[in-house]
C-alpha cells in the first residue's frame, strides 16, 4: 500500500474488497426559521460521491476535520444510516437492507460511547456478548483470554462498568467488540481522552489484531500517532468527499506539513542554526525547530546535540487539521 498519494476516482477493482463504496451520498435536510411561521429547507451534503475499497485484512486510517463526513461514512458502513445514493457492500452485504446478519460479521467501537451494560461486571457483559452472537463457548474462551492478556483486564473483570475509568473502559470495549470474530472492525477515536498508558496497551493490542491479518479495521482518530503505528494507508475526507487515499508520507508530502523539534539548552542561546530546519521560536533557553513531517527526526537530535549544551527535547507531531489546512487552505473546516 506504499506510494499511494493519488485521489481516487473510482473502487478500483482489486478482488478482494471487504469493504466497498460506489459514489455514496448522504443528504440531511435543515431547516432554518425565517419567521414567526416560516422556515427554510436547505440540503446538507454530508458525504458527497465517495468511492473507495477496503481490502480483506487492511488497517486503514480515516481521517479529516470536525464534521468531514466521518461518523455519517460509519454509520452507512454500519446500516444505522441510509445512502442517499450510490451503493455499500460490506461482506458483500447491504448494511442498509441486511443490519442484523451484518451486525454478527462486524465491530464497532464508539470512543465516546460504551456497548457494555453500565451496572454489569465485565465478565457479565461479555457473556451476554457471547449469547447475542452465539459464539461457542471454546472460542470464546480463547478470544476472551486473549483480550484479557493483551488488555491487560484480568483484575477488571468483576467491576461493573460504572466503576472503571475511561482507559479502562475502551479497553473493555475494544475486547466486547473482537469476542465473535468480526471480518471488519470499525474504530471512531479509540484512544480519545485516554492517558499515555492506556493509549500505549490499546495501541498494542490493535497491532496484534492487524498482524494476524483476519480482520479489515477502518479507524478514525484526531491522534496521528494512531494512524502512524497502526496503518500504511490513510484516506482523508473533507466537506464529505474523499480527497486523498493513499500513505501517511505521501499526506505530508502533498501537504508541506512540518513536525517541531522543542529543545532546552543549558543557557540562552541565539536562534540556532542546524542543516534541515529552521528555528520558528525562542523563549529563554527553549527553541522550536520546525522540519518536513516526512524526514526523520534523529539526524536533526543529533545535529543539535554535537553543537550545543543540550538538556532536554521532544518532538511534537502535527495535528490532522494542520495537514489538512496546508494541503487544502480554505477548504479545511478547522
Amino acid at each position: 500500500m506504499m506510494g499511494r498519494t493519488e485521489v481516487r476516482d473510482g473502487t478500483g477493482g482489486t478482488g478482494d474488497a471487504v469493504i466497498r463504496l460506489d459514489g455514496v451520498c448522504k443528504v440531511f435536510d435543515v431547516y432554518r426559521r425565517t419567521g414567526l411561521l416560516r422556515r427554510e429547507r436547505r440540503e446538507v451534503r454530508a458525504v458527497d460521491g465517495i468511492s473507495f475499497e477496503v481490502a480483506r485484512g487492511e488497517t486503514v486510517g480515516y481521517i479529516g476535520p470536525n464534521g468531514a463526513g466521518k461518523s455519517t461514512t460509519i454509520k452507512m458502513l454500519t446500516g444505522i444510516l441510509v445512502p442517499s445514493g450510490g451503493s455499500v457492500r460490506v461482506a458483500g452485504i447491504d448494511p442498509s437492507r441486511e443490519r442484523t446478519r451484518l451486525a454478527r460479521r462486524i465491530g464497532v467501537v464508539f470512543g465516546q460511547r460504551t456497548t457494555l451494560w453500565w451496572d454489569l461486571p465485565l465478565r457479565d457483559s461479555y457473556d451476554l456478548v457471547r449469547r447475542m452472537y452465539r459464539v461457542e463457548p471454546a472460542r470464546f474462551r480463547a478470544n476472551l483470554d486473549r483480550c484479557v492478556d493483551l488488555l491487560d483486564l484480568g483484575p477488571l473483570l468483576e467491576v461493573p462498568v460504572r466503576q472503571l475509568s475511561l482507559g479502562q473502559r475502551m479497553r473493555g470495549d475494544i475486547a466486547a467488540a473482537l469476542l465473535h470474530d468480526p471480518e471488519v472492525l470499525y474504530l471512531d477515536e479509540p484512544t480519545i481522552g485516554l492517558d499515555v498508558i492506556s493509549k500505549a496497551k490499546v495501541r498494542q493490542f490493535l497491532a496484534e489484531v492487524k498482524a494476524a491479518g483476519a480482520t479489515t479495521v477502518l479507524l478514525t482518530t484526531h491522534d496521528l500517532t494512531d494512524i502512524e503505528q497502526l496503518c500504511e494507508r490513510v484516506m482523508v475526507i473533507d466537506h464529505g468527499r474523499l480527497v486523498h487515499d493513499g500513505d501517511l508520507a505521501g499526506l505530508h508530502a502533498v501537504g508541506a506539513s512540518e513536525r517541531v523539534l522543542v529543545v532546552d539548552f543549558a543557557r540562552e542561546l541565539p536562534a540556532v542554526d542546524v542543516p534541515g530546519a529552521r528555528t520558528v521560536r525562542v523563549e529563554g533557553p527553549r527553541q522550536w525547530l520546525s522540519f518536513p513531517a516526512s524526514a526523520s527526526a534523529a539526524p536533526l537530535v543529533a545535529e543539535v546535540a554535537a553543537r550545543y549544551p543540550l538538556v532536554d527535547l521532544s518532538v511534537r507531531e502535527p495535528a490532522i487539521e494542520e495537514v489538512i489546512a496546508r494541503l487544502y487552505g480554505d477548504r479545511a473546516s478547522l
